[in-house]
């Protein structure tokens, strides 16, 4: 059947992007029921202070990273100042009417934050900082500011320090007893006199990870996530004493990821995830049962060794209420609140976008039998011009059924569009998670062929109409898989992305660096790199990359752009300004205009390179 292939309405385009969107909720630690809300502007992200209550303020009057923390007073704004994006930078106080600024780090080498966050009582801030010498974790006094003291420094990766609420204790999670390899111990400093307290460790079965000191004062407990199982479950750890209450859950299929505890009532916030479908449970501390109280859409983004352990999560209010950040692939970010007698009422309502396309989740078969999860969505009464598919970035990331603009206009523009969850991808258990290592690059290959195999059997996925796109690690893959599986693709997009993994790995910051070094050693550099196959690349390839960007640096890919150039290959490279995560309402609107216009010339038979000057990222 032969689709006519017209240029998308320009303002459906204009539309998807115009309103204001909750990108994340930054709760206080303490007994404030405040949150910092940072919505995604045209101008980048920006934030409001909400107070349980009453209606957020206005938006602040500085830009605020989506990486921030508000102070327990509900004062200041800590934040990274990077320079525009490239993660690199130091660690900086802003009062909320915008008057002050207080370098918390003066006289530091600048650094990549690893983990944030404010103490209950208010009394200090707690930063994971990673330099050139290795992973420390900072107490910086507030309330007034002080000098920041170093309580744990290691040469390898340890992340997310937090603090226990009368301040003697700070948790770390640390993989010193295995380095470079994302399996970590808990380990638990004294913060006077910097001795290691305990160390809660459950390997070889599986890694753990701190969630959340008790809020009671004398309480040293601490909630954590384990893996005994293979998949992950909650447990509650005594720090000084040892003892441990696991919830093993036998019932649940996936993995229970504990996102808060309210201590003072024994209650345990978990997010149950079973094929990459999401419910929101709370446990019982005392005779560990479950409860679902919501489904439908998700209640979390979870990441590994980010900034966060989570992009955005659901958690309890101080009295005990669960605050539900939810969202779903038609349905932006929004908050509900859930009272102990069950009942629902909006708090902070989903951004004021057009209606958007619902998706279906599949569990597809890979070429060794694993399963991998793909998402789904299809423009309604009409027949797809063409077919995208997205690999997330990481890569322990993964896609929740959770509200993205750009695959709501692809799906405007006429397009279906997929979101696959590969291995690599978190909350599928352990294994999964690790699937990619040691493999060079097939193991995600295989599950990339077999989204498209599973696309094929649906009428999808034409080869002269089906593209592949992904950011970061994502854009990894997309450039892997134009050169692995040439005859699958018309084009490639993507996004920050590495080609050539010796070049990139010398040029990152050392956050990253230490963990890809490990992931991609020498040895496995030319099989793992796309610039290895592009001699096979026949499809058209787009690169957007950034102008600071340190964890991606434009260095990683400029060798595929020549060679395959070289080659008379179709390939055209974007460089925008500013570093790996740009955020900004008004740039996703111009790099989708752009991708869609590509994919549009693709179908028409025309090649990227001839619209090279047609549109830049520079002028944004």
């Amino acid at each position: 059947m032969t689709v006519a292939h017209t240029d998308p309405d320009a303002d459906v385009i204009a539309a998807r992007f115009a309103a204001p969107r909750l990108l994340t909720v930054r709760p206080v630690v303490g007994s404030a029921d405040l949150a910092l809300l940072i919505e995604d502007h045209p101008e980048g992200s920006r934030a409001r202070v909400w107070r349980a209550g009453e209606e957020p303020t206005a938006l602040l009057p500085f830009p605020v990273g989506v990486g921030s923390v508000l102070t327990g007073d509900g004062r200041w704004v800590v934040d990274l100042d990077d320079g525009g994006g490239s993660e690199v930078g130091s660690l900086v106080a802003t009062s909320v009417d915008g008057t002050e600024v207080v370098d918390l780090t003066p006289g530091r080498e600048p650094f990549v934050l690893r983990g944030l966050e404010a103490s209950f009582d208010g009394s200090a801030v707690v930063a994971t900082v990673v330099d050139e010498a290795g992973f420390h974790v900072l107490v910086i006094p507030a309330a007034p500011w002080g000098e920041p003291r170093v309580v744990y420094s290691n040469p390898v990766e340890a992340w997310y320090g937090q603090i226990s609420p009368d301040g003697a204790l700070v948790s770390v999670d640390t993989t010193e007893h295995n380095p470079g390899v994302r399996r970590p111990a808990l380990t638990i400093i004294d913060t006077r006199s910097l001795e290691t307290v305990a160390v809660l460790d459950d390997l070889p079965e599986g890694p753990v990870r701190g969630v959340r000191f008790s809020s009671v004062i004398g309480d040293d407990r601490v909630l954590v996530s384990t893996e005994r199982s293979g998949f992950a479950r909650p447990a509650i750890w005594g720090v000084r004493t040892g003892d441990r209450i696991d919830f093993d859950l036998p019932g649940l299929r996936g993995e229970v990821m504990p996102l808060d505890w309210h201590a003072p009532t024994g209650r345990v916030l978990a997010l149950h995830v079973e094929d990459g479908v999401h419910r929101l449970l709370v446990l019982d501390e005392q005779d560990g049962s479950s409860q679902v109280v919501l489904e439908g859409g998700s209640f979390a983004d979870p990441d590994v060794a980010d900034l966060h352990p989570f992009q955005w999560a659901s958690y309890f209010a101080p009295d005990g209420e669960v605050r539900a950040v939810r969202s779903s692939w038609a349905i932006p970010l929004h908050i509900a609140g859930l009272a102990v007698d069950g009942s629902v009422r909006s708090l902070v309502a989903p951004g004021a976008t057009p209606p958007g396309v619902p998706f279906t989740s599949a569990m597809v078969e890979s070429a060794d039998g694993t399963r991998v999860q793909v998402w789904l969505g299809l423009p309604a009464g009409r027949e797809p011009i063409g077919t995208v598919l997205e690999v997330h970035g990481g890569p322990n990331l993964v896609a929740v059924d959770a509200y993205d603009p750009s695959a709501q206009a692809w799906i405007d523009a006429g397009f279906a569009y997929a979101s696959l969850n590969y291995r690599g991808s978190v909350t599928f258990g352990r294994a999964f998670r690790e699937g990619f290592w040691g493999s060079g690059g097939d193991r995600e290959i295989e599950d990339v062929a077999a989204a498209v195999g599973w696309l094929r059997g649906r009428g999808l996925a034409d080869p002269a109409s089906t593209f592949i796109t992904g950011a970061s690690f994502g854009g990894h893959l997309t450039l892997l898989s134009v050169g692995r599986l040439p005859d699958l693709f018309a084009g490639g997009l993507a996004h920050v992305a590495v080609a050539e993994w010796s070049a990139a790995i010398a040029a990152m910051n050392p956050a990253v660096r230490t963990v890809w070094s490990t992931w991609v050693p020498p040895e496995m550099v030319e099989r793992f790199s796309a610039v290895t196959y592009v001699d096979d690349v026949r499809a058209s390839v787009w690169i957007n990359q950034g102008s600071i960007d340190t964890r991606t640096p434009i260095v990683g890919v400029q060798r595929f752009v020549d060679d395959l150039a070289a080659r008379g290959g179709d390939v055209v490279m974007d460089v925008f300004q500013g570093g790996h995560e740009p955020t900004g309402l008004a740039m996703l609107e111009h790099t989708q205009r752009r991708m869609a216009d590509l994919a549009l010339r693709a179908i028409r038979g025309e090649a990227w390179s001839d619209a090279a000057a047609s549109s830049t990222s520079d002028d944004l």
